[in-house]
């Protein structure tokens, strides 16, 4: 089973001519609302990629709840463990352009009353796998992870948004996926800001013994376990945008992970999920499905 600990939001989703400037606006015909934030689409993106999923997180008393939550309740997640507070919905207002380049802004609501207590009453074993990104409370975060950790279960930490994350949290982390930026991010904590992302990877992998895979968008992946390297080039895709890829990535992985595959395998998973993802516009919609996934594994690695 994953266990997903992260955020609901709801997102609202404008197509513009170009990405507006600091202090600009730019006008756009109309705009979509779709359920979204990094939890609930990495819940999905491991659902439809054949995983056994479970939700952990907060939406508020209103009504983008139940937007947040359909298409997860629709699709298999199980959703039991989401709490409602007195706080709302959290909200995404994504702005995307004629290339797929995006721009996102994310107000947290009741993301930032998601508690880890929840996990106190659920029986984790070594086979589970806890997903972690940077949208909810980050002590809370640490407290999920020590729990599977204890259990002996892996935990994978999505370093997005990009902040440097709390010694406490690497420690108790198995898997790192990280962007381009994210990585720079957490190399300037570290006191590594000069490493490319592969110097990176691979410096974080041999010194902290930490999996770490750097997403590279159009120019694919790289990822160091062990001391080993893998690299993929990215599949050659029609872009439409990029929201939703790397949740994608990271859900597909992690299923990929929890059936059985290897690095590598998952690596193949994971990158296939994230080129099809940009394919589709929005965030959830376009978050592919386990034949799909394969069927372009088949084609683009194997």
């Amino acid at each position: 089973m994953i266990v997903v600990f992260g955020s609901l939001n709801v997102d609202l989703v404008t197509t513009v001519e170009r990405l507006p400037a600091p202090g600009e606006t730019v006008m756009g015909p109309d705009y979509v609302l779709h359920p979204g934030g990094k939890g609930g689409n990495q819940a999905l993106a491991a659902r439809r990629a054949g995983a056994q999923v479970m939700l952990v997180g907060a939406v508020g008393r209103d009504a983008f709840a139940g937007t947040a939550l359909s298409l997860l309740a629709w699709e298999g997640v199980d959703t039991a463990n989401v709490a409602q507070v007195a706080a709302p919905t959290g909200a995404a207002f994504i702005a995307v352009d004629g290339t797929g380049a995006n721009q996102i802004v994310v107000a947290a609501g009741a993301n930032a009353y998601a508690s880890a207590h929840a996990l106190h009453e659920i029986k984790l074993g070594e086979r589970d796998i806890l997903l972690l990104q940077r949208e909810v409370p980050e002590a809370e975060c640490i407290a999920a992870a020590t729990l599977m950790k204890k259990a002996g279960g892996r935990v994978i930490l999505n370093l997005a948004p990009a902040r440097a994350p709390a010694p406490e949290l690497l420690a108790v982390i198995d898997f790192l996926i990280v962007n381009e930026l994210e990585a720079l991010v957490l190399g300037r904590a570290l006191g590594w800001p000069e490493l490319e992302p592969d110097a990176f990877a691979q410096r974080l992998d041999a010194e902290r013994r930490i999996a770490t895979i750097v997403t590279l968008g159009a120019d694919g992946v790289v990822g160091w376990q062990g001391g080993v390297r893998r690299q993929l080039a990215a599949p050659k895709v029609q872009v439409v945008d990029t929201v939703a890829a790397g949740d994608s990535f990271v859900g597909a992985f992690a299923a990929a992970l929890a059936g059985g595959y290897g690095f590598s395998g998952a690596l193949q998973r994971g990158l296939a999920a994230g080129s099809l993802a940009c394919t589709v516009a929005g965030a959830q919609p376009s978050v592919p499905r386990l034949e799909e996934i394969e069927a372009l594994v088949g084609s683009a690695f194997l």
